[in-house]
């Protein structure tokens, strides 16, 4: 390696200060709702702000976490086998989230589904009303969930990262102590930042485990907490005592990109 080249570390830890910076605006803002932030999704179609209509649309729905998850993968899995100029990524966006409610058994009827997409995508604009209009974006929506059924080869049902995250925070919480663990919001941390890192479509990289793993420790290296017991393991890391195939280099690798995540998060204005 060039000694002028910054290595991994250096790297994340410039970017360590944003990510604080980013998750202790979330903790001010964390209900898009009540803090009134208006996004104008008319003006851009990129895959970033499609996610953050599909995030916004899902709170509104009140969807489950995993059912956003869920309607985020359909959405990055589709635009990854078609070309995204020949569709309309927000009517893609809401089918995304019609499905997802029915793949984790999260009831989201379609007219609530349609009239929140297009009131957050128009903002201001009243319900639907039962006419062409409403007939029109309803058939749409139940043609644009065959068409990506069919492109997703039927492949509808995927293994989510916050199950491994779940399963490692409670070993986490025993490893700990409750004592300990109670001094650091790990736990609601490594959340957020798994949950955020669905606005890329880097979160199909890698495994489910792996991402957890790198979540957790994203959210220790924020807060500064030292696994303890770990001088003890002869320097074995802490991550490998879940996942043996997991090298160090990978999970810096997985940090930076969800660190990345925080990178094109536009500006908001509070009205």
């Amino acid at each position: 390696m060039n000694p002028s080249e910054p290595t991994c570390t250096e790297v994340l830890s410039s970017k360590m200060k944003d990510v604080i910076d980013v998750l202790a605006m979330q903790r001010e803002k964390r209900n898009i709702l009540q803090k009134s932030i208006t996004i104008d999704f008319t003006i851009s179609s990129d895959s970033f702000t499609i996610s953050r209509f599909i995030f916004e649309c899902g709170i509104k729905l009140d969807a489950h976490p995993l059912t956003v998850a869920t309607a985020l993968t359909l959405f990055h899995r589709f635009m990854r086998e078609v070309t995204p100029q020949t569709y309309d990524l927000y009517l893609i966006a809401a089918t995304c989230l019609y499905l997802a409610g029915k793949i984790k058994d999260d009831a989201l009827k379609i007219r609530d589904v349609m009239n929140v997409t297009s009131n957050t995508l128009h903002r201001g604009s009243p319900p639907l009303e039962l006419g062409d209009q409403y007939w029109s974006l309803r058939d749409a929506i139940i043609q644009a969930e065959l068409l990506i059924i069919r492109t997703l080869k039927f492949q509808v049902v995927f293994t989510h990262p916050h199950k491994y995250l779940l399963h490692y925070l409670r070993s986490f919480q025993a490893w700990f102590g409750e004592d300990e663990w109670s001094k650091y919001p790990v736990a609601k941390t490594s959340l957020a930042l798994l949950q955020d890192f669905h606005h890329s479509p880097a979160v199909l990289d890698y495994p489910p485990n792996c991402i957890a793993l790198a979540c957790i420790n994203l959210t220790l290296q924020i807060y500064g907490v030292v696994v303890p017991l770990m001088d003890e393991c002869d320097q074995l890391p802490w991550f490998n005592v879940f996942c043996k195939e997991l090298t160090r280099e990978k999970l810096w690798e997985i940090m930076e990109k969800v660190m990345i995540t925080y990178d094109p998060e536009p500006e908001t204005q509070d009205n």
